[in-house]
């Protein structure tokens, strides 16, 4: 099997820029969903706490399970099994019915829908939502909600930000009726986070930042992040193929000279997005990619024991016309992680 490397150097200069815009590392909450967008929940966890972060944002219990031990709170985005849990474990209520399945004492964060229309609550039934939470003997502790269009050039983000303000505003007042504690607030992701001159709310949640993209408009002045990411891949075998033979399914490669090539191992079946043969990719060393991926190899002009096929997942998201963010998560999470 291949295996990732990732970059602990990158890493901790990402989140230094990151801590910096957001004014502390005491605000920042990496995001480590879906085995950390591919980089791997664990590796990256032990990464994050050695920098000193405290805060993590998962998908499930389960994920918050396997790395409970290194952050001090973690932010349960999704997740209807809630039978047990951490008291570090802050659970992300998405509707009304959500309050109903929770049991008393839980630290609850409650999302408002201010435009993206995805999950969360009405602004219209927030004093209901927040009554409900207190009636239940739930624990708030935080508010948020999430930019349909932070990445690009328009007024919608500016529009649900004043949305947000008001909400704020509103739970306030909502909190001190109630005699509650005001909980902490928070909107952006990665994308939005950089929108912001000076951030001035109490958490920010941060995923493809971290691991060194920013999917917005290239009209923003985006900060020199730098990708975490490696993908390798060791020789299976090498050949040499005389002009006008062809390689692989389909034949989708035609020699236009005598060469050597190698098979590596790397394929589809480890979540290498699929190129068909008519994609032109090139390593980072300069070696192609010829013809169609196979399910378990790759055929290169390349007879190295061992390849870099990635660096920088950019140009392999432009290929597969999608975004960063579909290339490493699709990556098989048993892809061995090597830290250099």
């Amino acid at each position: 099997m291949a295996k990732i490397v990732l970059n602990k150097s990158n890493y901790f200069h990402n989140l230094k820029i990151i801590s910096e815009h957001a004014g502390s590392k005491e605000k920042v909450a990496v995001v480590l969903k879906d085995n950390a967008y591919g980089h791997g929940l664990l590796e990256i966890a032990k990464l994050a706490n050695e920098f000193g972060i405290e805060k993590a944002v998962v998908r499930t219990v389960e994920e918050a399970r396997q790395i409970e031990t290194f952050f001090r709170q973690i932010l349960i985005l999704a997740d209807n099994n809630l039978k047990t849990y951490s008291h570090s474990f802050h659970i992300v209520i998405n509707s009304l019915e959500d309050i109903q399945r929770l049991p008393e004492n839980t630290n609850v964060h409650l999302k408002v829908d201010t435009g993206m229309h995805r999950n969360g609550i009405s602004v219209e039934r927030l004093e209901e939502a927040i009554h409900g939470i207190y009636n239940k003997k739930l624990n708030l502790t935080g508010i948020l909600t999430h930019y349909r269009s932070a990445d690009e050039l328009s007024c919608e983000f500016f529009w649900q930000r004043s949305v947000f303000k008001q909400v704020k505003s509103d739970t306030k007042i909502i909190c001190e009726k109630l005699l509650l504690p005001i909980p902490k607030f928070h909107s952006a992701n990665s994308s939005a986070l950089f929108r912001f001159n000076n951030y001035d709310e109490d958490i920010v949640r941060v995923g493809i930042a971290q691991y060194g993209y920013l999917e917005t408009n290239i009209i923003f002045s985006n900060p020199n992040l730098k990708p975490v990411m490696s993908l390798w891949a060791d020789k299976i075998s090498t050949r040499n193929i005389k002009k006008n033979e062809k390689v692989g399914y389909g034949g989708k490669y035609l020699a236009k000279k005598d060469m050597k090539i190698s098979t590596y191992n790397l394929g589809y079946g480890d979540g290498f997005l699929r190129l068909d043969g008519t994609q032109k990719y090139i390593t980072p060393k300069g070696h192609e990619i010829l013809g169609r991926v196979s399910m378990d190899n790759i055929s290169v002009n390349s007879d190295e024991d061992e390849i870099c096929i990635f660096e920088d997942v950019r140009e392999l998201a432009k290929l597969q016309n999608t975004i960063s963010y579909e290339i490493t998560t699709t990556l098989n999470p048993n892809i061995p992680k090597e830290i250099r």
